[in-house]
């Protein structure tokens, strides 16, 4: 089981050791998570990222019946096989402890904030229960008497509140000669609070920098004067690594240049206060982050013994509610991977990510999910995701692919999709778009929908077909956060979308030019809104086809589309030969 190149545990030893028996009808979850658990207590801490441990699947199916933390350093998680016939094949059917009880009055959705336990409720456990989340477990001392009072069915609201910003956050300050911002755009020096506690900021260790919403960010943005309201939340977020921290003048050094200012409060950049409120700007450290897990190389499914597959092809709606689980999950999470899984009809998500960094998506078929409807569900989702690789995937009767919440640094490439490319709000930037096919048929739209429908945020369906791009305007997508970012770049993609309903109907190229750089959100200098005649769009919905470039008087309209490269690719070296 031990080895110098690390822990493993074979299929043999899974179903001798840990009862994990393929084929035999028995619930398989607490022996997956005792052999985890084995080796995040006797493997991890002596492990690295050349010396990972191993445990291998069998052949054969194996039943989970509720969520598993993968929360032990430097594992993989290796099947027998991507295919469900000859190899590892998870299904995952939800017990009444995992599946939600707490559902919107209405019934399409999960209520979130109507599932509690003392102070905690469902929003702490966003974006929802997996089938494998890569979390610490680990609880903030100050939530150890709730966490213990909780029922079965609540204790994971309490998991992993050691990372949670509104306790181990630390506040910031000015940054001098700069009054009211701690940090601006291309710094890399944070200057903290005068009393702020340092003891989890550690070189080599890892910080989200959180700036607060303020007012004029969200002016920025277009975002104002909607019946939405203003949030008092970190829209602006990046993971970095820290090189430097100053005891002595209470500031920390980080890895890269920062990528947008850091107010000191929602109300330093002369913003007046939201909701009656100042909030403060962060820097919060991952205190227990998980690091270099991967999965590979197997099959895994959700059981729904009442409802038909046939039913949710090109159904954006939430087939389950109660059901929405994800597939892989990774929060808090730096260095992970997933490669060669096979997803076909998860709860929702297959693959998402919260506050993840440097992580490797490569080579999935993510197929299918009975939940693609109100409240974002059913995505190959890369929220809060930072400096990551989503490359070679196959994904079909998703609701989309996205990067929100802040994503930035990442590349989707070479990625097979009949769902569009959806840059989905929370000023996402800098992420690069190159060499993926989309063809997007008629039937992938949102009011083709049957029951439960809508989208992220609460609203309804609407009449728009879904281009292979979505971009996230201002004052539609202050719903749930706020527009795109700057300078997210589509390059040398294959891009079609089918106009109608007949087979042999026209179908449209869009963003397809050869050696074109489109560069959305981007004036050549700043962030640029999206505009018609120097109007910013208030939805991208019947505006996808205007033409958003560079005009003839050098005036932007939001697209910066005046370069062209020679080369197939602009993160490749040399791109492969198919």
């Amino acid at each position: 089981m031990n080895s110098d190149a690390g822990c493993e545990i074979t299929a043999d030893e899974l179903a001798t050791q840990y009862g994990v028996v393929p084929d035999d009808g028995v619930d398989d979850t607490a022996g997956l998570q005792n052999a985890i658990d084995y080796i995040k207590a006797n493997c991890s801490p002596s492990a690295s990222y050349t010396k990972l441990s191993r445990i291998t699947l069998p052949v054969g199916v194996i039943n989970v019946s509720h969520q598993i933390y993968v929360d032990a350093d430097y594992l993989v998680i290796r099947g027998s096989g991507a295919d469900p016939d000859t190899g590892t094949a998870i299904h995952f059917a939800p017990d009444a402890n995992t599946r939600y009880d707490t559902i919107t009055a209405d019934g399409t959705d999960w209520d979130q904030d109507a599932m509690t336990s003392g102070s905690a409720s469902g929003g702490w456990i966003w974006p929802g229960r997996a089938l494998f989340r890569v979390q610490s477990r680990a609880i903030n001392s100050a939530y150890a008497t709730e966490y213990a009072a909780a029922p079965a069915n609540r204790k994971d609201l309490f998991e992993g509140t050691v990372n949670v910003h509104w306790k181990v956050g630390v506040k910031l300050r000015d940054k001098p000669g700069d009054t009211g911002f701690a940090a601006r755009t291309g710094d890399t020096k944070v200057y903290l609070a005068t009393n702020a506690s340092l003891t989890n900021l550690k070189v080599g260790g890892y910080v989200n920098i959180r700036a607060a919403n303020s007012v004029k960010f969200y002016e920025s943005m277009n975002a104002t004067g909607t019946q939405w309201p203003l949030l008092n939340l970190h829209m602006r977020q990046q993971i970095f690594t820290i090189t430097a921290v100053d005891s002595t003048n209470k500031t920390i050094t980080v890895d890269k240049p920062l990528e947008y200012d850091v107010p000191v409060t929602s109300i330093s950049d002369g913003s007046a206060q939201i909701a009656g409120t100042t909030f403060d700007s962060k820097a919060s450290p991952l205190v227990d982050p998980i690091l270099g897990v991967g999965f590979e190389n197997f099959y895994l499914t959700q059981d729904e013994p009442n409802l038909k597959r046939s039913d949710a092809t090109h159904n954006y709606g939430n087939m389950d509610p109660a059901g929405a689980m994800n597939g892989i999950l990774f929060k808090w999470a730096v260095n992970g991977w997933v490669h060669g899984i096979h997803t076909e009809m998860t709860g929702s998500h297959p693959i998402v990510t919260e506050e993840a960094k440097n992580l490797t998506i490569t080579g999935n078929y993510l197929d299918g999910a009975w939940n693609k409807g109100k409240g974002g569900r059913g995505y190959f989702r890369g929220s809060r995701v930072w400096d990551s690789v989503y490359a070679g995937n196959i994904s079909r009767n998703l609701r989309h692919f996205t990067f929100q919440w802040s994503a930035s640094g990442n590349v989707a490439i070479g990625n097979d999709l009949d769902s569009d490319l959806n840059l989905h709000g929370g000023y996402e930037r800098n992420n690069l778009f190159e060499l993926n096919t989309v063809h997007v048929p008629y039937a992938h739209r949102s009011a083709n929908c049957t029951v439960n429908c809508g989208e992220e945020g609460g609203g309804g369906t609407d009449d728009s077909d879904w281009y292979p791009i979505w971009w996230a305007a201002g004052q539609k997508a202050v719903k749930w956060s706020g527009s795109s970012g700057y300078r997210n770049v589509f390059f040398n993609n294959t891009m079609t979308k089918r106009l109608d309903n007949d087979v042999a109907g026209p179908i449209v190229t869009f963003y397809s030019e050869p050696h074109r750089i489109f560069e959305f959100g981007w004036d050549g200098t700043a962030f640029h809104h999206l505009d018609v005649g120097g109007t910013p769009i208030s939805d991208w919905a019947h505006n996808e086809t205007n033409n958003y470039s560079t005009d003839i008087t050098g005036t932007s309209h939001g697209v910066y589309d005046t370069m062209t490269d020679p080369g197939s690719s602009l993160f490749l070296n040399t791109v492969p030969t198919p």
